[in-house]
């Protein structure tokens, strides 16, 4: 067995005397909670994805973009660090990579909580809430009454709206709220609100248990049902959530199509919470699947935006402008099999990073591209590139490398491959390791972090490696890594098959090993990056 193997000089984290002996239980309880906060912020508090500075966070919501500045909402509840009544929380970044938490944006009233939604960015002021020339963002959020709930009605969610005319920094809520009353489904839930150009209208997408209803409005106040989709397509193993519909041009094409992002949870393909995506026309009153690509599903049953655990409820930014021209996207990684148990204790939760999608057609079927935004090229340091190399010569070029894998992107094509298993191997000095890769002779491509550090706070989270299918072997495979603190986002082929998974080692990673049998593959435009956000 061939081992190509990079040892790097750990960072050494000095924790020993924040464990050790007290004479008294009041001692051990408060060096306990010490412990618990280093542990979230030098081990675990990733350096390039954003967090809540605390307490709980889960589904991205209300998007947009205006005058320079990104602004992601997020469902958050700041007095725990579990699922509670959810507020909106609120960020903003310049370059989608650094954010700076703000003030919560929306707070729960007698109609509710405030659950997932969207906001758009009015320009010709249809809504009338526009004053003095000020152009207003409108966020559309479902409302959830617990008491409902709890009380066995099955109408307990509706949809409100809230206006800003600030850019997004304070709202006022509709005085007339609901602006969508529930029609008798239990799931009715997410709003994700586009301008249609061929209707002139604002189209709504709403997620409703196992469909999407498409809700059209002239003024984002008064709404009309115009068709649902999808009851006998796709993945129905949980609830359907998070829907996401827009035009995307094809990618080397004049030809444009419309793209519908539906989150599921659960049943995704290795299990819990997971994003699949539909393409085909929408005529504004109507979604049709793309014939070809209905013959995908037929193949498939469904198709998926992400095969790892940790990529869910993603959706993508509004009024991005025609001159950047990108589709922007951000999803929460995490699951809802073990969110509230993974361990971190002063924060939980982290968002992907930002990613462009795009549409391409391969061989007559149509699927969504992801990548990371170019932005966060600019705070890579290149460390090493090289054109071609063989598995003797990559051990030799590295040896004395030293990397910090806390905030590290490799690049890299594997070449020449046969039937054979290539091992990508993340270890550090106290035996936990992260295994990704091919195994060609199976047609998979994986992530393995059932050795990954701790695993046990929960029997969901690795019960098993994720896999996904491939169509046949590769003689050759691109691979793109972006590697945080306790998280892996692979980028396979350049994209066009993703895995995002979380782990929690023990100590930082220090080492990385290509292994496998096969002596006689090539590794080449090898490119080790370490990011740099001073």
């Amino acid at each position: 067995m061939r081992t190509i193997k990079l040892t790097f000089i750990a960072v050494v984290i000095a924790l020993i005397t924040t464990f050790g002996c007290k004479e008294n239980k009041d001692s051990e309880t408060e060096t306990s909670i010490v412990s618990t906060e280093n542990l979230d912020e030098e081990f675990y508090r990733p350096n390039y994805h954003f967090t809540p500075k605390a307490n709980w966070m889960n589904d991205p919501n209300g998007m947009f973009y205006l005058n320079g500045t990104y602004h992601l909402y997020f469902q958050h509840y700041p007095d725990g660090n579990v699922w509670g009544p959810m507020h909106w929380g609120h960020a903003t970044s310049k370059n989608l990579i650094q954010w700076k938490e703000q003030p919560i944006a929306l707070y729960p009233d007698e109609l509710g909580l405030i659950f997932s939604g969207s906001a758009v960015v009015d320009k010709e002021n249809t809504s009338g809430f526009g004053k003095d020339g000020i152009i207003p963002v409108v966020a559309i959020y479902t409302y959830h009454n617990m008491d409902g709930e709890k009380a066995g009605d099955i109408d307990f969610q509706t949809q409100g709206i809230a206006y800003s005319l600030d850019e997004g920094m304070t709202w006022t809520k509709y005085s007339d709220n609901p602006v969508i009353k529930n029609p008798a489904i239990k799931d009715f839930r997410d709003p994700k609100v586009i301008w249609d150009n061929q209707t002139n209208k604002w189209i709504m997408s709403l997620a409703a248990g196992n469909k999407v209803m498409f809700y059209s409005s002239s003024n984002l106040i008064d709404w009309t049902l115009e068709s649902e989709f999808g009851e006998d397509k796709g993945e129905h193993g949980g609830v359907w959530e998070c829907p996401d519909l827009f035009p995307m041009k094809v990618e080397n094409s004049d030809e444009t199509k419309w793209v519908l992002l539906v989150s599921i949870n659960p049943s995704a393909p290795n299990g819990g919470s997971a994003t699949q995506y539909f393409i085909g026309d929408f005529d504004g009153h109507k979604f049709v699947l793309d014939k070809d690509f209905e013959q995908q599903l037929q193949q498939k049953n469904s198709i998926w935006l992400d095969y790892g655990r940790d990529n869910y409820a993603g959706v993508t930014w509004s009024n991005i402008p025609k001159s950047d021209g990108r589709h922007l996207f951000i999803g929460w990684m995490s699951n809802w099999d073990y969110a509230r148990d993974v361990p971190t204790f002063k924060w939980r939760s982290t968002m992907t990073i930002a990613r462009e999608l795009k549409l391409k057609n391969k061989n007559n079927a149509y699927y969504i591209n992801s990548l990371p935004v170019g932005e966060l090229d600019k705070f890579a340091e290149s460390k090493l590139s090289r054109a071609l190399l063989q598995n003797d010569e990559l051990t030799k070029l590295l040896k004395d490398v030293d990397l910090n894998f806390e905030r590290l992107r490799l690049g890299f094509t594997l070449n020449n491959l046969k039937n054979d298993s290539y091992n990508l191997v993340f270890h550090n000095k106290v035996g936990d390791s992260l295994i990704l890769g091919l195994d060609n002779a199976n047609h998979e491509l994986f992530i393995d972090r059932r050795k990954s550090g701790k695993v046990d706070f929960s029997e969901k989270f690795a019960p098993r490696i994720s896999k996904t299918k491939l169509p046949n072997s590769l003689a050759a495979l691109p691979v793109q890594i972006l590697l945080d603190k306790t998280s892996v986002e692979v980028f396979y082929n350049n994209g066009e098959i993703v895995m995002t998974e979380l782990f929690f080692p023990n100590e930082p990673f220090v080492q990385f090993s290509i292994i496998s049998d096969d002596d006689s593959f090539t590794i080449e435009d090898f490119k080790v990056r370490e990011f740099n956000f001073k």
